[in-house]
């Protein structure tokens, strides 16, 4: 019980304080313009000039608005309905609030990490914090030698672990693509503008590439923790293609120039990957609890 109630408090403050933060991020004005500015390596860069994000860019702002948005009117919904149907021992809910937890604390990391420093510093910092705790916990309270028994053995793990591989490559293949010029060329890489490093291609490359590779793996050859790997690289996709969907959107009616072969793959990948979530939860056979605690 006091894993569940840990759980539920951890949850119900992400709620709260994404909800606000996400609001802010959206509604807060100012009287400010754009403004060119020179990086510390020569780039031109537009700057927002107002709101919350005043001191960021004008790319990473139309980003980071529609991240806010898929978090507002997706993620917090999701979270809300999967804690309260986790309480009642449904299995499928707790496999989906384990792997929206794995997406609030992707993207409040990142708010943390990436974000020029704003008032919300403090409140991405115990977003961040109570993501990982909250997830964490989760990911203890399974039982998890116990869980190939909950999924019918008609899932289709190679095409689940396929995709999962697919993802973790290209990813990979597309952040390298950006890395290697300023690597062997010693060159500015593309997308830095005025930040000081490249904050989203080192998550990714550090914790979704490789996260994504073992579970494809594990589910594979059936281990149990490839299943629960899986849940959370299902879900966390969804979530995170969704948002970068609309951030494709966003930038380009904001005017920014975006990559016709980006847009092809990444909202091709979110078709797929809600196709990936339809077969994992209709593969579960059993809805009583697989739990050590909660």
């Amino acid at each position: 019980m006091l894993l569940r109630k840990s759980i539920n408090i951890l949850g119900i403050l992400i709620l709260v304080l994404s909800a606000f933060a996400c609001i802010l991020g959206l509604t807060m004005g100012g009287n400010g313009e754009s403004y060119d500015f020179i990086s510390i390596g020569g780039e031109t860069v537009r700057i927002f000039g107002s709101g919350l994000y005043k001191n960021d860019s004008i790319s990473t702002v139309a980003q980071g608005k529609a991240s806010d948005l898929v978090t507002l009117v997706l993620a917090i919904p999701l979270l809300l309905g999967s804690l309260v149907y986790a309480n009642k021992g449904s299995i499928k809910a707790r496999l989906l609030l384990t792997g929206t937890l794995g997406y609030f604390l992707y993207t409040y990391m990142s708010y943390t990490f990436l974000w020029t420093y704003n008032p919300m510093f403090i409140v991405y910092v115990a977003l961040m914090s109570a993501s990982f705790y909250a997830l964490t916990l989760m990911i203890l309270s399974f039982d998890i030698p116990r869980l190939p028994n909950v999924f019918s053995d008609r899932l289709p793990v190679k095409f689940l672990g396929g995709f999962q591989g697919f993802i973790a490559f290209t990813i990979a293949m597309l952040w390298l693509g950006k890395i290697a010029p300023s690597i062997l060329g010693d060159a500015i890489p593309l997308g830095l503008e005025h930040y000081t490093t490249l904050v989203i291609q080192g998550m990714d490359l550090g914790f979704i590439v490789p996260t994504a590779t073992l579970s494809a793996i594990l589910l594979i050859k059936r281990k149990p923790l490839g299943y629960l790997l899986t849940s959370i690289v299902v879900i966390k996709g969804i979530t995170m293609l969704t948002c970068i969907s609309a951030m494709i959107i966003n930038s380009i009616l904001s005017g920014i120039d975006v990559s016709i072969v980006e847009v092809v793959l990444f909202f091709g990948m979110n078709i797929v990957s809600v196709f990936t979530l339809v077969l994992l939860l209709s593969n579960i056979k059993k809805t009583e609890v697989v739990t050590n605690d909660i």
